[in-house]
């Protein structure tokens, strides 16, 4: 990368081609874009860079011959790389951001006292979770996610229209266009394998899923206890973990329903103790 280029701050064809040649070294996209800070490039002009460039080299290697249109996402307010961030009169820690995959862990999204009562309102009416048929559009068991789990109705309580307007206050999208809470509990050995939370458009079920809010563009996993060991919510793509700790959450986001987005994620076994978790799943539009 040349003083010119740095300065005139647009991508460059040698720029594209350097981080075609880090993709192919086997750099994550959050090293390559930290090598770009580094060497003086502005963020956006660097993100955006990034994020064009391997989308162009995916698909010439085949994995997209058409890459599905970009969507607007949430987005929480973090101009100026805030410590604490206010959402609906509770202040929430920023602990850790990403921009490829959009990731951002938040500390003390909820009390310890909400985390208990959501547990204790969820205990019984847990079911085996199941995962969306494609197929059908309808829901069955997966042996790939070993949970139980049920789903709160949006605005069911006081208590879940609390924590559903704070998500929205925190993350700048409409109460309106989130799914129910689901909460699920894993006990020793449970796990959720590496998957994606966007409907994939090519499977027969995916139109009919998408009449109620559209697509899913961004989720939210919010821990309600701390396991013992284990039960870490995993990124592979960008080699990242978030552990589960009470009160904390992991926010991510995905313009498009395509692996590009690199937000393959899984929960790691629980192996001592168990983990409780409640997560908001946000959709284009209304979800009714």
């Amino acid at each position: 990368m040349t003083t010119t280029s740095m300065n005139r701050q647009t991508a460059t064809p040698e720029l594209r081609l350097w981080i075609i040649e880090q993709a192919r070294a086997g750099h994550g996209p959050e090293a390559v874009l930290t090598s770009m800070r580094e060497a003086g490039w502005q963020e956006d002009v660097a993100v955006a860079a990034l994020e064009e460039t391997l989308s162009a080299h995916l698909a010439e290697q085949g994995l997209s011959a058409d890459l599905p249109p970009g969507s607007v996402v949430p987005e929480p307010s973090l101009d100026g790389a805030p410590v604490h961030v206010e959402a609906a009169g509770r202040r929430v820690t920023v602990l850790t951001q990403m921009r490829l995959p959009r990731v951002v862990v938040f500390g003390g999204l909820l009390s310890d006292e909400e985390c208990d009562a959501l547990v204790a309102l969820a205990s019984p009416r847990l079911a085996r979770s199941e995962t969306v048929d494609n197929d059908t559009g309808g829901s069955e068991v997966n042996e790939a996610r070993t949970s139980q789990g049920m789903f709160f109705g949006r605005g069911e309580s006081e208590l879940i229209s609390r924590v559903e307007a704070r998500i929205a206050a925190l993350l700048n999208w409409p109460v309106e266009n989130g799914e129910g809470v689901q909460v699920l509990h894993y006990r020793p050995g449970a796990e959720y394998k590496p998957h994606y939370d966007y409907f994939d458009p090519a499977q027969p079920g995916t139109s009919t899923i998408l009449k109620r809010g559209g697509q899913r563009v961004g989720t939210l996993v919010m821990y309600l206890n701390t396991p013992t060991r284990g039960g870490a919510t995993t990124f592979p793509d960008v080699a990242l973990e978030v552990a589960p700790i009470k009160g904390n959450a992991v926010f991510f986001s995905y313009d498009r329903a395509h692996p590009v987005t690199r937000t393959l994620h899984g929960g790691a076994p629980v192996l001592e103790g168990e983990k409780w978790v409640a997560t908001k799943w946000l959709r284009q539009g209304r979800f009714d």
